[in-house]
């Protein structure tokens, strides 16, 4: 009996742990989001450079988000550890730097990182994009990349990956058969790998584009982009989907203003809490719609300071109940 006791205890103290530490994560910069978006810390990855997409590891010690050049000629994934319990400046992620890299994500359990890159299989002629992942070695370095091979990946572009706890991955595909240019689709894991992508259902993909889905590590809603529906505010905006009792797909809701805007809204990513739904964006700060006389030292500031129209990192607070 007192084993059992002794048992019931240590599993309240581990639950409790668990608890305690996703109350503890810290995020980098000094705002909490709010209900309305908020650059995600401001002068650190929202710089005024073409910062995107986002990933914190489940244990809350590491993230990865992409920075990139003027027309794509630069993709590069930065890596954010923390280092004696404070976040460390941006530096190039071990496993990128000399390829077009782009929208690294943690698995759930946190030992594989997943991205998609244009690196060449062999030799240095560049390929598609293509999904790739790193392994954490027991050292807690990252592994050598991957490429998850001709089953999953084609002769056409594979983008943001998203797994899940099943061992589900999803990611953007251009399709042969797809229901639009772009889907959003699922390879089932197998003895050998995973299995050939398979597009969600019409309650998710259509003849418009569907792109960049963070899909719950407990497959229960999914989050994406898509391009021109009919209430696209302009110029590509964030829907979202649960399931229901029978595991089927539930037909989209539009995340509507203020998290969408006339611009391109992107990129979701719910940190491991739920608590915040982060995104990119390149909406304009409002001072550029005004006709304020500025001189050049304004107008400098303005173009070179995050909201000047090039893709930013925004969060606000994420409560999955309000979206039933």
């Amino acid at each position: 009996m007192r084993s059992v006791c002794t048992h019931i205890i240590f599993f309240f103290l581990v639950i409790a742990g668990i608890d305690n530490a996703s109350a503890q994560v810290s995020y980098p910069g000094s705002e909490l989001p709010a209900d309305t978006p908020k650059l995600f810390a401001k002068g650190i990855l929202s710089d005024g450079l073409r910062n995107r997409d986002f990933a914190i590891s489940p244990q809350g010690n590491e993230i990865f988000f992409t920075i990139q050049g003027p027309r794509f000629s630069l993709s590069t994934i930065l890596y954010m550890p923390k280092k004696s319990g404070k976040w460390s400046k941006p530096e190039v992620a071990p496993f990128s730097g000399r390829w077009r890299d782009l929208e690294a994500t943690f698995s759930p359990d946190g030992q594989w990182v997943y991205f998609s890159s244009d690196r060449p299989l062999s030799g240095d002629i560049k390929k598609d994009f293509d999904i790739w992942r790193v392994r954490r070695l027991a050292n807690g370095k990252w592994g050598a990349p991957e490429n998850l091979g001709p089953t999953v990946n084609s002769a056409k572009d594979e983008f943001y990956p998203s797994i899940a706890k099943s061992g589900n991955l999803y990611f953007t595909a251009e399709l042969a058969q797809g229901k639009g240019s772009e889907d959003i689709v699922v390879c089932k894991p197998n003895g050998a790998g995973f299995g050939k992508p398979e597009s969600l259902p019409e309650n998710i993909n259509t003849k418009f584009d569907e792109f960049n889905a963070f899909v719950d590590p407990d497959e229960q809603f999914i989050i994406f982009s898509s391009y021109g529906r009919p209430d696209d505010l302009g110029g590509g905006d964030i829907y979202f989907s649960r399931k229901n009792k029978n595991g089927d797909w539930l037909p989209v809701k539009h995340l509507a203003a203020p998290l969408n805007s006339p611009y391109l809204d992107y990129c979701p990513y719910v940190t491991p809490d739920k608590k915040y739904l982060v995104f990119t964006s390149n909406r304009l700060n409002k001072a550029f719609a005004n006709s304020k006389i500025r001189n050049y030292s304004e107008i400098k500031s303005m173009l070179t300071s995050p909201g000047n129209g090039q893709d930013d990192i925004y969060w606000i607070n994420f409560n999955i109940d309000a979206l039933k």
